[in-house]
């Protein structure tokens, strides 16, 4: 625990605001030759005819059967040293895949970008000037990228575009939550539009997946001062389903792999939480669904603990089994686009297509927030993960410290 402190405070140092709460729930240059180890079979490729003109075509990589990732900041992607440790642990063990931020709770893009709609908000701040040649980099190694895009939550965005911005109740002023951050409203299509070229051009650059984070309402601050616009007959729900079909139909035509990340609650809970996120309305519209299961963000009581963060292996089994249960079922309460009444039955049955079990592929806690995550912690949760008949899995330590010790060997 004193080491990963210490390499934490020192990551934290470098990087200044560059990491993210522990309540998130939810630098490249390659100068040095960062990269030795060989490839014993060349990645599997397909070059994308729509390059950024000028540039190399990317080569994107297949999503590998078991996704096993861990998260990088752009803040550590922009900085060879650290981000060479991460790698390190992709090289060393059984982790094959990176998550890297394009863009965070601050709202800034990660690189340069070249789409007019981007280059006109004027929010790349290219903390990895060499985010293309590192992903390649990447991809050498057969290690398979996903980008992550912090979606609503973007105090740079509803800086320049208020309007578009939740509001205060009060007086109409841009809504904040208890961290001092704003969120853009769902409902706003123009921002939509926004998100999708970002997708696009990420795409574009190599990232094999893009990974949206932050799709939903705010869930914290002061919430009897917060007003959201409505759309007229719809629940806030229903607004995020459209948002969700929205990207899909813009994205999955250009074979871009998306994913989604949830609140953990979902895989237990079939309301929407008051942030508009279930998971019925989730799974037609991403190729993976990355419940945020941190045993740690498990209110006390929870399914008979007095301290969820306790049990972390059982914790995991109980919520993704319930997340498989779901994903699989042929009905289900919770109505969808283009669901249909089940008759007489009650509570009310919807129809639901059957999906894939390995849809699911939950983040999983390897940061110390009310209790020590060692190996014991972190393996707990992975066998849970495997136990609960699922593949994937990905890692999340804001601090960007990772109990390696807890991985297989490669």
């Amino acid at each position: 625990m004193k080491r990963k402190l210490i390499t934490r405070i020192t990551i934290l140092c470098a990087a200044l605001a560059g990491t993210f709460s522990l309540v998130a729930f939810a630098m490249p240059s390659l100068r040095a030759p960062l990269y030795d180890r060989t490839v014993a079979e060349a990645p599997p490729a397909q070059e994308v005819e729509a390059a950024i003109s000028g540039a190399p075509k990317a080569v994107h990589i297949a999503t590998p059967a078991a996704v096993k990732a861990i998260y990088m900041s752009s803040w550590v992607a922009g900085t060879p040293s650290f981000r060479a440790k991460l790698v390190k642990i992709a090289d060393d063990t059984e982790v094959n895949a990176l998550v890297i931020d394009i863009k965070d709770y601050t709202g800034k893009i990660a690189f340069e970008v070249s789409d007019p709609l981007l280059v006109k908000a004027g929010s790349a701040e290219n903390r990895v000037p060499d985010m293309r040649e590192f992903i390649q980099a990447l991809h050498s190694k057969n290690i398979y990228a996903i980008g992550r895009i912090a979606v609503f939550q973007d105090p740079y965005y509803t800086k320049i575009h208020p309007e578009l911005a939740i509001k205060r109740l009060s007086d109409g002023g841009v809504w904040k939550d208890r961290k001092g951050l704003s969120f853009v409203d769902v409902s706003e299509k123009a921002y939509w539009d926004y998100i999708v070229a970002l997708a696009k051009e990420s795409h574009d650059i190599g990232f094999d997946e893009i990974n949206f984070d932050y799709i939903r309402y705010p869930s914290d601050g002061n919430m009897k001062d917060i007003r959201v616009s409505t759309v007229a007959g719809k629940t806030k729900a229903e607004v995020l389903e459209s948002f969700f079909k929205y990207l899909h139909d813009a994205l999955a035509p250009e074979g871009i792999v998306m994913s989604a990340d949830l609140f953990g609650m979902t895989t237990t809970n079939t309301d929407d939480l008051n942030i508009g996120q279930q998971l019925e309305k989730t799974l037609p519209y991403f190729d993976y669904v990355a419940p945020m299961v941190y045993p740690s963000h498990y209110p006390p009581k929870f399914n008979g603990w007095s301290n969820p963060n306790q049990h972390p292996y059982d914790l995991i089994k109980f919520v993704m089994d319930a997340a498989v249960r779901r994903t699989i079922a042929t009905t289900t309460p919770v109505e969808t686009i283009g669901s249909e009444r089940v008759a007489s039955t009650s509570p009310q049955l919807y129809t639901k297509t059957s999906y894939s079990a390995q849809k699911m592929r939950p983040w999983l806690q390897d940061f110390d927030y009310g209790g020590n995550y060692d190996v014991a912690e972190v393996r707990g949760q992975i066998q849970a993960t495997y136990d609960a008949g699922l593949t994937s899995w990905m890692l999340w330590d804001p601090g960007n410290t990772y109990t390696a010790t807890a991985l297989k060997p490669e």
